[in-house]
């Protein structure tokens, strides 16, 4: 995933593409669509909620989390975010799209 080396982890790129694509979500069902381990997206909400990137809200017994759109670079975030959410970035690259495969004669 190109966002990777942006954000410095696989897991924190992925809740954010995640966040952004289902408007709001918990743990449980982000680690589960991610395919990421549950602790380690408890770990980036954590860090991403202390830098203001996203916020978190109690609903019964879970504990919801958006992306935050008081912060200073939230349109930048989710163009970014937008820009990178599409099929060319998600799924695993053709190789005949990209390169030529060599056939003998």
């Amino acid at each position: 995933m190109i966002l990777e080396s942006l954000f410095g982890s696989r897991t924190r790129a992925r809740v954010l593409l995640h966040l952004h694509e289902a408007g709001e979500s918990w743990p449980r069902r982000i680690a589960r669509e991610t395919g990421c381990d549950v602790n380690a997206v408890q770990a980036q909400l954590a860090r991403l909620q202390a830098g203001a990137v996203v916020v978190s809200e109690p609903r019964g017994r879970k504990r919801v989390y958006r992306l935050n759109p008081a912060y200073p670079l939230a349109a930048e975030l989710k163009t970014l975010l937008a820009r990178v959410s599409g099929p060319a970035f998600t799924e695993p690259a053709a190789p005949d799209r990209y390169a030529v495969i060599r056939r003998l004669p």
